[in-house]
């Protein structure tokens, strides 16, 4: 069905770096870059919908707190947009956080914009005089194209869905759809990526091609993880990293710390050492050895249920020796420059860490890495940012039960110094999981001890039973009284 089309635009990563402007976990100079480049990428794209959008002194949602230019004054403070919650860190930024505001700089960008567009109708006009439906369509499509480089989201949909309709080419129509599922991404707007997503799904269920087809897998999973469906995602961004292809969606580094975190937080254990723990594409960039790496890239690592534990090496422990990153596979037959733009160098170590120790047992390692997983990927990353705080706690939780599954009675004071942490805080956290039920044990502090308490499946089930059999009951109760199956009503 031909290349991807429509993957240009728009560019995720100035939503990154919107993130990391309004982000208060951002340094100043993560900040500073962040807005810099965000600044070059509007005067060079001419984005004035956008600019205006985050920072006018009235309307900007960067800018909630009336910041003025010289020849502006100040306003006062003035209610919070619903979307400046989608698109930023915080809803109310500080002031390190604000986009100046330059008029004569949107006057320019906006008469680029007008000069633009009036070529683009020209080119439109002249290719329905001159051309066929082929060149007027692709006319309608370089408008869609601009209105999605300079951030005008309603346009861009608009402009995107009237292609749609004039096109009968299937492979089109998806790209036409996922180009508006980025957009709801790169504004934050979930309900229109659930949408769309919906819309993409129906379109290559009817006849897409393979690389379409996988594509799609990664914009789902991305999608889920944003609205916190961990145990959805993880298998669709697992199952990405092997073909992964959708480098305008994100870098595959990223897609490797999605997969990984929302494995970890919602797989069983043995899932978990297949899909995450053993998976070649996951020890070719979190491999605790080099040889590892190597061998997971060469197809050797065993990815199957029978792996052994042996090869395992804890992170913790290994060598001090400078190790050299692992070869990417989104870079292979790009240039530097490319390969540079795609990927920024990333310490996995924190994420190896995690992996293994939770899996091995060490469970003091794994609070550690966790404390670390949480400042350098979770609070730097604008799709996983919003749920760290959960994500964190169901770790803890994850750790817990990891451990309680094994014993009838467990020393308070041995777990907590399995776990690095205070007998107090243990008691607390733990106490928090008991009462939601998610942990079945009971604390008693007299003795010191955790009791489990294993958890009656038959008698379980057979409530469960009885339960479902009253509902299917009253359920054929209601159906007969629906169609008047009794005798006396049939004449």
């Amino acid at each position: 069905m031909g290349d991807p089309l429509f993957n240009k635009y728009p560019d995720l990563s100035l939503s990154q770096h919107i993130f990391h402007i309004t982000n208060p976990s951002s340094t100043p100079a993560i900040r500073n870059a962040a807005l810099q480049k965000l600044q070059t990428a509007i005067s060079s794209n001419a984005m004035a919908p956008l600019y205006r959008h985050l920072a006018h002194p009235t309307d900007g949602i960067m800018n909630a707190t009336g910041e003025g230019t010289s020849s502006q004054p100040s306003y006062q403070l003035r209610r919070a947009s619903s979307s400046a919650g989608q698109m930023l860190a915080t809803k109310r930024p500080a002031k390190e956080g604000v986009l100046p505001w330059d008029e004569e700089l949107y006057e320019r960008l906006a008469k680029e914009n007008e000069k633009e567009l009036a070529d683009i109708a020209k080119e439109e006009e002249e290719a329905t005089e001159k051309a066929g439906e082929t060149e007027v369509q692709a006319a309608k499509g370089k408008r869609a194209e601009f209105w999605t480089r300079v951030g005008d989201k309603d346009k861009a949909i608009a402009e995107f869905e009237e292609v749609f309709e004039k096109t009968g080419i299937l492979g089109t129509k998806i790209d036409l759809v996922l180009a508006i599922i980025r957009l709801g991404l790169f504004f934050g707007d979930k309900l229109l990526v659930k949408k769309y997503i919906e819309r993409a799904s129906t379109l290559v269920e009817s006849g897409g091609d393979w690389d379409r087809r996988n594509r799609l897998k990664a914009y789902q999973g991305l999608h889920l993880l944003t609205v916190r469906s961990h145990a959805t995602a993880a298998p669709l961004l697992l199952d990405s990293l092997s073909t992964f292809t959708s480098y305008e969606l994100c870098s595959y580094s990223s897609l490797v710390i999605y997969a990984v975190l929302a494995g970890s937080v919602s797989l069983n254990r043995v899932d978990f050492k297949t899909k995450v723990v053993d998976a070649p594409e996951i020890k070719a960039i979190l491999g605790s050895s080099e040889e590892d790496k190597l061998s997971a890239l060469a197809g050797t690592s065993s990815a199957g249920p029978s792996a052994g534990d042996e090869e395992m090496t804890d992170a913790t422990t290994s060598t001090t020796t400078p190790k050299p990153a692992a070869v990417n596979l989104t870079t292979l037959g790009r240039s530097d420059a490319e390969k540079q733009d795609l990927e920024t160098e990333v310490d996995f170590s924190a994420m190896s860490t995690l992996v293994s120790s939770l899996y091995r047992g060490h469970y003091q390692s794994f609070f550690e890495s966790l404390g670390k997983v949480e400042e350098q990927f979770l609070s730097t990353d604008r799709y996983l940012f919003e749920h760290k705080g959960w994500f964190v706690r169901e770790m803890r939780l994850r750790g817990y039960q990891q451990l309680l599954q094994s014993y009838r009675v467990v020393g308070l004071k041995s777990m907590a110094n399995d776990f690095g942490v205070s007998i107090e805080f243990l008691d607390k956290d733990l106490s928090n999981f008991i009462a939601t039920g998610r942990v079945p044990c009971t604390i008693d502090r007299v003795n010191g001890v955790i009791e489990t308490n294993r958890p009656d499946y038959k008698n379980q089930q057979y409530a469960d039973v009885l339960k479902q059999g009253d509902q299917l009951i009253t359920k054929l109760q209601k159906y007969g009284q629906a169609v008047r199956l009794r005798g006396s009503e049939r004449g």
